[in-house]
């Protein structure tokens, strides 16, 4: 046959044609697909992505068990995990005396009130009593003290469950608690000065019934994730994707209550961050000691590795910089 020369195709009945028709369907079939394989690997912009923040620098202090003060170097925005401060019993097994500024409700009061901030945020995971035992008389003392102070967590929690307790100590829940008392319910966010938190999910309990939470807050122009106390759990991951946190401030205490140091390691490579802090241990009998700290930091050295992990003593405080 001449090399010029088209090859004609066979005469084919009706089954040839058929299965001809077929083949060339598939090859078709099979080119777009691949096609689309690789669309879909390169990345693109779907608008879900957390917008990129600034960036900046915060002080980080550990008020023992599961409690941090969060604030901006000047002091200007400050944000508290939790609310059991001068009744911690964090310090006692670290051997650390409570500075007076923590160890009572005037003491807190006037340390706070003296930082003259712009705005104090008050984040509440759940009511057990490790992490809400001060919570009334903080906010009543700091309200006292004309401190901008606010709070915010679960709505049911915020506008059902605690509302006679803010009464009882002589606080508005509409004007104490964001959003017109609602504080917010999952997939909400709540503002209070320059600082914003969205409630996320936590697997653990509440004495009142609501769920327990954690919080994605940003300050300074970084994001923290404050876990409150949890278990480890496979939507971590998807936290991770959707705020991608600079900071981790996670619970590692084990025993009846949270998850332990290896899983908060864990816990920390799924929701992901440049920096982790470990909390909520040797605060009662039933937690892991002194030596959850650096256990919590050899995990996380195999399961995050470029992990920056901060193990501090109650009253201890660390700068990030992100």
């Amino acid at each position: 046959m001449d090399s010029q020369t088209t090859p004609q195709e066979p005469d084919l009945d009706d089954d040839g044609r058929r299965r001809r028709d077929f083949v060339r369907g598939g090859f078709s079939l099979g080119g777009a697909i691949a096609l689309a394989s690789t669309a879909s690997a390169a990345p693109k912009d779907d608008g879900w992505a957390t917008p990129a923040r600034a960036g900046g620098k915060l002080l980080v202090r550990w008020l023992g068990g599961g409690v941090t003060e969060i604030a901006t170097p000047d002091y200007k925005q400050i944000a508290y995990g939790d609310a059991w401060i001068w009744n911690n019993a964090g310090w006692d097994r670290f051997g650390v005396k409570k500075p007076p500024e923590y160890a009572s409700a005037k003491g807190f009061a006037d340390y706070v009130a003296g930082k003259n901030p712009d705005a104090v945020f008050v984040l509440l995971t759940h009511d057990h009593g490790d992490h809400m035992g001060d919570y009334f008389e903080m906010l009543k003392a700091l309200s006292d003290a004309g401190v901008p102070v606010k709070t915010t967590g679960q709505s049911d929690m915020m506008r059902s469950a605690l509302v006679p307790e803010f009464r009882k100590v002589g606080l508005d829940p509409t004007k104490i608690v964001v959003n017109g008392g609602a504080g917010m319910n999952f997939g909400g966010v709540s503002q209070h000065g320059e600082m914003s938190a969205h409630l996320i999910p936590a697997l653990h309990s509440n004495l009142c019934g609501y769920p327990a939470a954690a919080f994605m807050l940003d300050i300074g122009g970084i994001r923290v994730y404050l876990s409150g106390d949890t278990d480890l759990f496979g939507d971590m991951r998807l936290i991770g994707e959707r705020y991608k946190p600079d900071l981790g401030i996670v619970c590692v205490g084990g025993g009846p209550f949270t998850m332990d140091p290896q899983d908060a390691a864990r816990a920390s490579a799924w929701v992901g961050g440049s920096h982790g802090i470990p909390v909520h241990y040797a605060h009662n009998g039933l937690v892991l000691g002194v030596e959850a700290g650096e256990q919590y930091r050899q995990a996380a050295s195999r399961a995050a590795p470029s992990l920056q992990v901060s193990v501090m003593k109650p009253g201890e405080q660390t700068l990030i910089t992100v």
